[in-house]
């Protein structure tokens, strides 16, 4: 299934393309046939619905690449801050899309504000995970994580409506995690990373 799911993704991504840049009315047609085809197939191996599949996977145009997902690693000893989703109740590292219009380390540092209420310097870029090297966690779309090092300056925590509640955990003592957003294994290597790379 993890295998289909790539080719799956890669055929999206051409039809995509195809359809940004394609003149010819007849192979319009032609591709949007076959983006719905593709996505009736994808929806057989999900659990997610047609209508849902085509409402996320029809909304870009253009060119198609990966997606872009900003986290902060934010350490005290040997614990790690994490948050817990409002929704599903599953812990995760802060973070989330990156917006336009911002550098990484903007868009890191305003992603832990919005989830923790805490202000952070952002140390510098510790990793990237790719999503699509994770075929034991399926997901529609691949998605690049950069995971940065911050460390808080000022603030407390308050209830939003993305996060319940925010608290710090061992590697041993860890809560059910977001897999789709944070692993284990991804947060054993990120507490051994000593080295940096600055970024914008």
């Amino acid at each position: 299934m993890s295998s289909l799911l790539t080719s799956q993704r890669a055929m999206l991504a051409l039809i995509q393309s195809g359809l940004a840049y394609t003149i010819d009315p007849f192979d319009q047609d032609r591709y949007q046939k076959l983006q719905t085809l593709l996505i009736q197939q994808m929806a057989t191996t999900s659990n997610l619905s047609v209508a849902t599949l085509t409402t996320m996977l029809t909304q870009d145009t253009g060119y198609v690449t990966p997606k872009l997902d900003v986290r902060g690693l934010i350490r005290h000893g040997n614990q790690l801050l994490l948050v817990q989703d409002i929704k599903t109740k599953l812990w995760a590292l802060p973070g989330g899309f990156a917006d336009v219009g911002y550098t990484p380390t903007e868009n890191v540092a305003r992603e832990v504000w919005e989830e923790t209420g805490r202000h952070v310097n952002v140390q510098g870029l510790l990793t990237i995970f790719d999503t699509a090297l994770r075929v034991d966690i399926p997901q529609p779309f691949q998605y690049y994580k950069l995971v940065f090092d911050c460390e808080i300056t000022d603030g407390h925590f308050e209830p939003n409506i993305e996060v319940a509640q925010t608290a710090y955990f061992t590697l041993d003592n860890l809560p059910p995690l977001s897999k789709n957003r944070t692993t284990e294994e991804q947060l054993h290597q990120l507490m051994g990373c000593a080295e940096v790379v600055k970024v914008d």
